[in-house]
């Protein structure tokens, strides 16, 4: 079993997201990403597919010219490949699984 807290220890830069890997199983990799308001994540794309949740706050959610207004509790599944970019409105927590193939240290690469 393995176990963690999105909330516990929450650190939030000032200056751009803050990405910690919360545990990773045989197949994937949690990922906890928190962002203060007004905060972006640059168009980006993944190797492999994702599945966001909203855990706290909203942010818009960019998908191929559309923008997607995600609050707490919302949950999304995008393919490998596809362009998209985040934006908070308010303080968020985001829970984002990645594929065991994909890095971090990628994910890490957007917000820099």
């Amino acid at each position: 079993m393995k176990a963690s807290s999105l909330v516990k220890n929450l650190e939030y830069k000032g200056d751009k997201p803050a990405i910690s890997v919360l545990f990773e199983t045989d197949s994937t990799k949690e990922i906890r990403i928190v962002m203060r308001k007004g905060q972006l994540m640059k168009k980006h794309q993944t190797p492999f597919p994702i599945v966001v949740e909203m855990f706290e706050g909203d942010l818009d959610f960019g998908v191929e010219g559309e923008i997607y207004h995600l609050t707490r509790g919302d949950i999304l599944a995008l393919d490998a490949s596809v362009p998209h970019d985040l934006g908070a409105k308010s303080d968020c927590i985001v829970r984002l699984t990645l594929s065991k193939g994909d890095s971090v240290k990628r994910v890490e690469k957007v917000i820099e």
